[in-house]
């Protein structure tokens, strides 16, 4: 684009600087965004987030800003601390302990202190919620720059805001250096994750024109035209460069080759003493402390302020907030860190670590300056430490990144044992939980495997082998896992029990259920439990009680099984994933057997645990409020539904936020909400590819298209639903009842009609059959629709009876609300044509009564339809409402008459209605003989004179 200078003093970037501004403008409208800002290193990152941030504060931003630095991979959350440093965050810390920890000087334990991914989830909780809560207040922005050196937590921070993000007024901004991603780039990945989701902006800043280059050093004042030109040819497009190439011409210096050469001849432009102190502050990274800088350096405050005042003033360090000092750009940083000697690099680096050491500095900041002052007996220490500290704050990776690190050197430490008050195998065995926490099993499992051969000591044969057993059933890795298990339960079945033992044979059960050896699992699960009790050991028995259950539940009996989950979730453990997978495991299945009120019960308990302990992300918070939103649904409770549905964002890119999105539809399908179809377009690129996702989305998108009144759409929903399924699949039941009602919307004698036993017997199979023999069992809700297909199918025949239609209304009780008021829909039309009118209005009534209660719009229309035949009303009047000659047709097809109205041909129905020409011509034939018309000219006469137009 042409360079010119804008009123916000950048030159060449007002696209850019628009598409950045359109994310705000979107956050105040109650829209999330993300813009992530690349670039070469010197191309204007910095300076063009520095310009959205004064325009955000302009209109009443919060803003809060967070800088990794090139050590921040050793320190988990540097970006997150440093912006909730600001005082604009202060009061939401107050009741957050978590997010406080990260300040410096701040205690990372506690009495609710928690480790591993529990702690981690609790942390990416607190901050979603501190950013609701200042976004509450005002528009909020958060920005991390360099995220090229982001720790891996924060990147993981960040893919979790940007998923959990949807209606907040929050805008995330990232910066990142595209020179600095090399193929194997641990930001890469992220990046290519984050760019496929809705709300992500993506901007590149390319390198300037010319023309915009020659704008831009115009406006800095410096120089002829001459010195300009050269200076534009040089640059690249990097306005960095060209400043400091401009700078040393003005000067009547050199132009060096590089950037890094040009960068050092300013630094070797200052006194000696200068050139020590900027080379001090370069081995602390970007940002010094002050205290620091002059400790380290040796000067007396005279010299050192002279010294600092010389470098401030040649633009080379600028002073921050905190009583320090930053580099004016990395590059800078780098390249003087780079030209140091490596005697004197090392001098430098053990210089910090000594004077960090003695004033209690953090931990990973002191392992990063022992190992680079290659003091390996210190690195030892502090990376043990560093990593102890890490699993406390919730940063998994670094953890394991840090006992990595103290691996590496402890053979070289002679005394390491006695320093570190550890082992080398207890230190594997902490590096591989850490690695699991952080979601790496393979890496886990790939330490435990390489351990296991050099263990000897029963207690440590069976912690290894269990610990991998459990990792491997964590990442689907059967191969060899009951095996590996049963080793770990014979390293310590010989001598007396210990709660080890119990813990062995609980995960042996684990792994033997998954490989299909039913018996074995229960054999084990049953023992481990005894042991367990006699042991004491709560974590073991919880564990046990909830395998024992699932088995039972599994095995059909679901008496015994609720009885053993309840067990689980009374039990007071030390574990709380364990306590909250209880909970779950209790709740949902009290759902599936209907009884709602006992499951609501069960999961408020969970919630209350989960909330107490700021657990509501973690997995199970989840899947907790997950399923009290089904809880609320199937009891009819569809304003508290709607309202928990706020946390399934519609704008999803991934599986998993697919899969949580496509439950909204329950309500905003039931409700006849206008984002349902929104919604499914959203969720449209993941059928077929997720089978779960297809499930729902489409079965949900089948319900939509027949209260449009398309039953052909909505077979083509269930026909791809089926597909994904295999025949013992319970939900083929529902969708299956679906594709039945679907067959018996269609006309007389479509040639579709002839496919209802297919689906009458699929329903039946699935039924009947488990993955592996006979169903032994079946649910409320399945027994529900199952003999709601049984109802349709007869419907579609011309057999259905009011008793079919009560059999389905019974089965349905207990619970389900919306069904039972379909199903009266159904029974009610059965009973008019029995000629029962007084039994037909009674049902008609119950359903208006619930489908207004429900603010169910669609199946109100539908009653209301069958009202108007039947001459009902909701309240007795003198005079009958009249009916219209349109009653009969559905919405889809009053669309179509409106076009058949405007003399349009099936084709251009088709075309404008978003429908095949094929589909037109069925709801055309359809219009034709409910409205009594033999030509589409007498049908457009009954639609004008029922003033039925199109829409343009």
């Amino acid at each position: 684009m042409v360079g010119r200078k804008t009123q916000n003093g950048l030159v060449g970037r007002a696209l850019q600087l628009d598409r950045l501004s359109r994310v705000l403008d979107a956050a105040v409208g109650r829209m999330a965004g993300v813009a992530l800002v690349g670039g070469d290193a010197g191309i204007g990152k910095t300076r063009i987030v520095r310009e959205l941030t004064a325009i955000a504060r302009e209109r009443g931003f919060t803003v809060l800003v967070g800088q990794c630095a090139e050590l921040g991979d050793a320190l988990p959350y540097l970006p997150l601390a440093d912006a909730l440093r600001s005082p604009d965050a202060a009061a939401a810390l107050e009741s957050r302990p978590v997010l406080r920890r990260l300040l410096p000087g701040a205690d990372t334990g506690g009495s609710d202190a928690l480790s591993g991914a529990l702690a981690q989830q609790r942390l990416f909780g607190a901050t979603l919620g501190l950013l609701g809560e200042l976004a509450d207040r005002a528009p909020t922005m958060m920005v991390f720059e360099d995220l090229h050196w982001a720790d891996h937590s924060t990147r993981d921070l960040l893919v979790f805001l940007t998923r959990m993000l949807q209606r907040e007024r929050v805008v995330l901004v990232g910066t990142y250096r595209t020179d600095d991603l090399h193929r194997r780039h641990p930001l890469r990945p992220v990046l290519a994750e984050l760019q496929r989701l809705p709300l992500v902006v993506p901007v590149e800043l390319p390198p300037l024109d010319d023309d915009a280059m020659a704008t831009h050093l115009t406006a800095l004042g410096g120089g002829n035209a001459g010195l300009i030109g050269g200076v534009v040819g040089r640059a690249g497009g990097n306005p960095f460069f060209a400043e400091e190439l401009l700078q040393a011409g003005a000067s009547g210096d050199r132009l060096p080759a590089t950037l890094a050469d040009l960068l050092m001849a300013r630094v070797e432009g200052l006194s000696d003493t200068a050139q020590q102190v900027l080379r001090v502050a370069a081995v602390a990274g970007r940002r010094v402390d002050h205290n620091v800088l002059r400790a380290v350096a040796g000067l007396a405050d005279g010299p050192l302020e002279e010294a600092l005042r010389e470098i401030v003033s040649r633009g080379l360090l600028t002073v921050d907030q905190h009583i320090g000092y930053d580099f004016r750009h990395a590059l800078l940083q780098e390249a003087v860190y780079d030209d140091l000697l490596p005697g004197e690099r090392t001098r430098l680096h053990m210089e910090f670590a000594a004077l960090l050491t003695a004033s209690g500095g953090r931990a990973a900041e002191l392992a990063h300056h022992y190992s680079a002052a290659h003091d390996v007996r210190g690195a030892l220490i502090t990376s043990l430490e560093a990593g102890r500290r890490a699993v406390g704050m919730g940063a998994p990776a670094e953890a394991h990144r840090h006992f990595d690190r103290a691996l590496e050197v402890w053979e070289q430490v002679p005394d390491a044992e006695a320093i570190t008050a550890t082992t080398r195998i207890r230190l594997i065995l902490d590096s591989a939980a850490a690695a699991a926490d952080s979601g790496d099993n393979h890496r886990a499992i790939a330490h435990l495997r390489r351990l296991r051969q050099i263990v000897t000591e029963p207690q440590l044969v069976a912690e290894t082998n269990e610990r991998l057993a459990w990792y491997q059933a964590d990442g689907d890795d059967f191969a060899g896992m009951a095996e590996v298990a049963e080793t770990a339960v014979k390293a310590v079945d010989q001598g007396p029990e210990t709660p080890m033992l119990a813990r062995a044979l609980a995960t042996h059960a684990r792994t033997l259920w998954a490989v299909d050896r039913i018996d074995d699992a229960r054999e084990a699960a049953d023992r481990a439990l005894a042991v367990a009790r006699r042991t004491g050991s709560a974590d073991a028995e919880t564990v046990a009680l909830v395998s024992l259950g699932l088995l039972q539940e599994a095995l059909g009996d679901l008496d015994r099984a609720e009885e053993l989950l309840s067990m689980a979730a009374a039990k007071t453990s030390g574990s709380l994933s364990g306590h909250l997978r209880a909970q779950f495991s209790l709740a949902r299945l009290q759902y599936e057997r209907g009884d709602l009120d006992a499951a609501a019960k069960s999961t408020e308990l969970g919630l209350q645990v989960a909330r107490e302990n700021g657990l509501m992300w973690s997995t199970f918070g989840t899947d907790l409020r997950f399923l009290r939103y089904l809880i609320s649904f199937a009891d009819g409770d569809w304003d508290a539904a709607e309202k928990r549905a706020a946390m399934f964002g519609v704008r999803v890119g991934t599986p998993p936020e697919a899969l949580l999105s496509s439950f909204a539809l329950f309500v905003e399908v039931g409700r006849g909400r206008p984002v349902a179809a929104e919604r499914l377009r959203w969720l449209e690129p993941f059928w077929g590819a997720d089978d779960l996702v297809t499930y729902m989305a489409r079965g949900m998108a089948a319900e939509l298209a027949l209260w449009r009144g398309d039953p052909h759409e909505a077979l083509g929903h269930v026909d791809a639903v089926v597909a994904v399924q295999q025949p013992h699949d319970s939900g083929l039941i529902r969708i299956s009842a679906t594709g039945l009602a679907a067959l018996a919307d269609l006309p007389p004698g479509d040639p579709a009609r002839a496919r209802g036993a297919e689906f009458a017997e699929r329903a039946r199979y699935a039924a009947t059959h488990g993955p592996v023999g006979a169903r032994t069992g079946l649910g409320p809700e399945g027994q529900g629709w199952l003999a709601r297909a049984e109802a349709e199918w007869h419907r579609l025949n011309g057999t259905a009876t009011p008793e079919v239609w009560e059999r389905a209304l019974a089965a349905f009780e207990g619970g389900y609300v919306y069904e039972q008021a379909r199903i009266r829909r159904r029974l009610a039309e059965t009973l008019l044509e029995r000629g029962d009118r007084d039994r037909a209005r009674a049902e008609w009534e119950k359903a208006v009564a619930v489908a207004d209660h429900l603010g169910a719009a669609p199946l109100r229309q539908a009653l209301d339809l069958l009202g108007r035949r039947a001459r009902f009303t909701v309240h007795e009047s003198a005079e009958p409402e009249a009916a219209s000659v349109l009653d009969a047709l559905t919405g889809r097809e009053r669309e179509v008459l409106a076009q058949v109205a405007a003399g349009r041909s099936n084709r251009e129905i088709g075309e404008r209605l978003f429908i095949s020409q094929k589909t037109a011509s069925v709801h055309v034939s359809n219009i034709l003989a409910k409205l009594g018309a033999t030509t589409r000219t007498q049908a457009a006469a009954i639609a004008h004179q029922e003033g039925v137009t199109a829409a343009d």
